[in-house]
């Protein structure tokens, strides 16, 4: 069953993004993964939270897949990179058998 991990994510400062976006999507790759969403300009359809700067939405095969990236050793050094110019809020679903 596939899974997804969902981000939002309000950017402080750019100074971090070339670095990151060179090399996230082919370890995503590694891990089986593809972006479903990825970008800016997101718009409410309802609630009240402030909106995010920008969404993102990973497909992986199942959500082993999806854990096995996000933990892996390779991401550990983009996540402390990407935390230092952005605020993310992340979870991992998994989509419907």
């Amino acid at each position: 069953m596939s899974a997804f991990v969902i981000g939002q994510m309000e950017i402080l400062n750019r100074d971090w993004m070339d670095e990151y976006f060179s090399k996230v999507p082919s370890l995503i790759e590694e891990h089986s993964g593809k972006f479903v969403v990825k970008g800016g300009d997101p718009a409410w359809l309802e609630g009240e939270k402030r909106l995010p700067d920008a969404a993102f939405v990973i497909e992986f095969p199942d959500r082993q897949h999806a854990v096995d990236f996000w933990s892996s050793e390779a991401f550990r050094p983009l996540i402390l990179l990407r935390q230092s110019g952005s605020a993310l809020n992340a979870i991992v679903v998994d989509g419907l058998s």
